[in-house]
C-alpha cells in the first residue's frame, strides 16, 4: 500500500456498531466548564460511557457519523 492510500484512507469513516436496543446516544456538557464528551447511557443501569472527547462540531459530526447517529440527547 503505498503511502498516499494510506493517508486518504483516513479520512473515511469507519462504521462502528453498537447496541441500540440497549444504549442511547448521548452528548455531555459540563456547565462550569462547557467541556463536552460523547458516549451511550445503557437504558437498563443508567451508566454512561464516555467514549471520546469533544472539542470542535466537526468532532461531534464525525462521532455521530461513524455510529450512525442521526440524533444525540444533550446531558448537563
Amino acid at each position: 500500500m503505498s503511502l498516499f492510500s494510506n493517508l486518504f484512507s483516513a479520512h473515511r469513516t469507519e462504521k462502528k456498531k453498537y447496541d441500540k436496543e440497549r444504549l442511547v446516544p448521548v452528548l455531555r456538557a459540563s456547565i462550569c466548564t462547557g467541556e463536552r464528551t460523547a458516549g451511550f447511557r445503557d437504558v437498563n443501569t443508567g451508566k454512561y460511557e464516555q467514549m471520546i472527547l469533544i472539542r470542535t462540531d466537526d468532532e461531534l459530526r464525525e462521532f455521530m457519523e461513524s455510529y450512525g447517529i442521526d440524533k444525540i440527547t444533550k446531558e448537563y
